[in-house]
């Protein structure tokens, strides 16, 4: 979720979004330190126990044992630290070590369901909030040739804009981004750049659009380039920190022009912006999701296809 989570722009309610989903996450890291000093600990202790038995697959088995104790209270952490100390320091106790992968597809796949329960939570929140902001905006499919619909705001829609140089914006949605520049005029500037000043003299400014085209209708010239957030320059970034402000755009060709940024533009950006957020961590979320969900049929049919064996045997 690099947008969310880099964008130094970002909202506090798209960080609460943020921080929620990946807290988990933050407790995996400290898990894993967790895991390694336990299984030195493991280690040290089997090998004592090693010592003082001479008998290694009776040090496993116990081990095993308490795997499978960790695993029914529910500390998967302790239990594939265990499992894993056993396999790393028992090689050659066979029998146990293929009880003990038996039960690490168990520790695993509980994990992934405890997992997918908490995205689903997530999402279901994520996607009742969207319910109810997106009638805020506007939005655009066209079903014969867009896979992804786009949402912008009600000031930017086509009929409003005619004949207007102005900054457009809009997000599909995935939460990928968009910056129009359109120049209207009597003469092409053949643009193909924007930059932003603000009133302090501070500016940012982007790289040649990829996507760039002209066009003219009624003698009045039309010029268009896009520019996706990430690839901008940072300008998204710039009018959305520096929104209450006067901001000056300059439009780059051949010969530039420069306009003051409408206040209802620097609003669209605004909106825009936040739903981008909250779009992009939906989306990525559900990613998440689907990934977590392919883990555990995989998982489910490993567990079934090995009790089936078992029970020809």
């Amino acid at each position: 979720m690099d947008f969310i989570s880099h964008s130094p722009t970002m909202t506090w309610k798209c960080r609460e979004f943020y921080l929620l989903l990946h807290a988990n996450k933050t407790n995996m890291v400290q898990k894993r330190k967790e895991y390694f000093t336990f299984a030195w600990v493991t280690f040290l202790f089997c090998s004592l126990l090693m010592t003082a038995c001479g008998d290694s697959d009776r040090g496993a088995k116990m081990m095993l044992h308490q795997a499978e104790a960790a695993y029914k209270i529910g500390d998967y952490n302790k239990a594939n630290a265990l499992i894993d100390s056993l396999k790393l320091h028992y090689p050659k106790a066979f029998d146990v070590r293929r009880e003990s992968q038996r039960l690490k597809r168990r520790v695993t796949l509980k994990e992934q369901q405890e997992n997918l329960c908490f995205l689903d939570s997530v999402l279901r929140e994520r996607k009742e909030w969207l319910n109810r902001v997106k009638s805020n905006y506007l939005f655009e499919k066209d079903t014969a040739y867009q896979q992804l619909g786009n949402y912008l705001h009600p000031s930017q829609a086509v009929e409003k804009c005619l004949h207007i140089t102005h900054l457009s914006f809009r997000v599909n949605e995935r939460g990928e981004m968009r910056m129009t520049s359109v120049y209207c005029g009597k003469k092409n500037i053949h643009h193909s750049a924007v930059t932003i000043v603000a009133p302090d003299g501070t500016y940012i400014e982007t790289a040649n659009a990829k996507e760039s085209y002209e066009t003219s209708i009624l003698g009045e010239q039309i010029e268009k380039s896009e520019f996706k957030l990430g690839e901008d320059g940072g300008i998204m970034n710039f009018i959305y920190n520096h929104r209450d402000q006067k901001l000056r755009v300059i439009f780059k060709g051949e010969h530039d022009y420069s306009t003051l940024m409408r206040d209802s533009d620097v609003e669209a950006l605004v909106a825009v912006y936040d739903l981008a957020g909250l779009l992009n961590f939906i989306y990525q979320t559900e990613q998440e999701r689907e990934a977590c969900r392919v883990k555990i049929e995989f998982i489910q049919k490993s567990i079934e296809k090995e009790e089936k064996e078992n029970g020809n045997q």
